[in-house]
């Protein structure tokens, strides 16, 4: 009888191990469903960057950033700051280039930004950027 006990134990023993493997294996697509994205892809965040959203998927829970090579994950807007900025704004802000008094507005020149669901709007609040297309609108699904 000890023979079967041990077989038993050893056959539930290697479920176990084939359950934790499926589990383990099924969780890291999700621990990894979120994605970064550069803005502006090696051209960084500049004037003329507002079709880059245009024809990309981005889900809640993306970060929107713009970086070089494999320092991916340091920042989300990279730009002058001393040229530059990043206000958070509404879709009639975006459309306007008017950014309203208490916008958030970004300065590191090494922003991050996590996207909820929903429709995003980043313009430069320097004068005459973002008539010129230093503005994105990102969707997140």
């Amino acid at each position: 009888m000890a023979r079967g006990r041990g077989s038993a134990s050893g056959a539930l023993a290697a479920a176990l191990l084939v359950i934790i493997g499926l589990l383990v294996a099924t969780s890291a697509p999700l621990a990894g469903a979120a994605a970064s994205h550069m803005v502006g892809d090696n051209g960084g965040w500049k004037l003329n960057v507002d079709g880059w959203a245009k024809g990309r998927t981005f889900r809640a829970g993306d970060q929107l950033e713009r970086t070089d090579g494999w320092r991916r994950d340091r920042a989300v807007f990279r730009y002058n700051r001393e040229v530059h900025d990043v206000a958070v704004v509404d879709a009639a802000a975006y459309r306007s280039c008017v950014v309203p008094r208490g916008a958030k507005v970004l300065k590191s020149g090494r922003d991050k930004v996590t996207l909820g669901r929903g429709t995003h709007y980043f313009v430069c609040t320097v004068r005459g950027h973002c008539q010129a297309g230093m503005k994105i609108a990102v969707k997140a699904v």
